[in-house]
């Protein structure tokens, strides 16, 4: 099935602007194009765009991205880069779950905190601190246990 510019936007939610700059920075080759020089996206297109999309959450730059395509259309020589490629991009990734992760456990902390202190109408409870340390201590340490 082929699809407009517009409807590939919709569909992916990425705007119209970012698609040309794709196609522009050789990241889609094999869009192909109309008499009128319109872009016709294939479903070959669209699963570029949802790996594009992916690889660019995970924080990988458009170079590398455009550099796995690359790799990609020169067939089997290439399968080693490409797994170290990703064996790299998720090492990175994971990093950075696990530091999001330390993040909303904080964010957790201080929702719950605030929380309490609202019901409680005051942030000077001297037991709200050991009492929240106590339900996140108690929490961290059944994590760990079930890991």
């Amino acid at each position: 099935m082929a699809y407009t510019i517009g409807e590939v936007s919709e569909m992916l939610d990425i705007s119209i602007s970012t698609l040309r700059y794709y196609d522009k920075e050789g990241l889609l080759p094999l869009v192909n194009r109309t008499t009128g020089n319109i872009r016709v996206f294939e479903e070959t297109d669209i699963e570029c765009l949802k790996m594009i999309e992916c690889l660019k959450t995970t924080g990988m730059q458009l170079k590398d991205i455009k550099l796995f395509f690359q790799w990609c259309e020169e067939g089997d020589s290439t399968i080693e880069k490409r797994y170290k490629l990703f064996i790299e991009q998720k090492e990175k990734t994971e990093r950075q779950i696990a530091l999001l992760q330390k993040a909303l456990d904080r964010v957790n902390y201080k929702c719950e905190y605030y929380r309490i202190a609202k019901e409680r109408g005051t942030t000077n409870d001297p037991g709200l601190r050991e009492e929240l340390a106590m339900k996140f201590l108690t929490k961290d340490s059944d994590t760990a246990e079930n890991k």
